[in-house]
């Protein structure tokens, strides 16, 4: 089972930071604070929609023909992912101040 990136603290709901990385290979490790890009806050299903819509040049038609759903429909979805994209932006943004 792939475990999914926790992007929010699970006792006061405040964004997550990154405080480690290691290599897979060779083990080395870089340690300190970092933030999670940004598209990591979205849900997978979001990180996917936006993938598949790279993928098919910006298209929402060709969206809407890959998803069988109608232009107005994918429209919707890709408005609400801006919404939520925006609100984890001003999240991130005014957490560092």
């Amino acid at each position: 089972m792939l475990k999914k990136l926790p992007h929010v603290c699970p006792s006061c709901a405040s964004p997550l930071r990154v405080k480690s990385l290691i290599c897979g290979n060779c083990a080395t490790e870089v340690s300190g604070e970092f933030e999670l890009p940004l598209l990591a806050s979205i849900p997978l299903d979001d990180q996917q929609f936006i993938l598949d819509f790279v993928k098919s040049s910006g298209s929402l038609k060709l969206m809407a023909e890959k998803l069988k759903l109608s232009y107005p429909t994918v429209r919707n979805m890709l408005d609400d992912i801006i919404k939520r994209v925006e609100q984890n932006e001003k999240l991130s943004n005014s957490n560092k101040k």
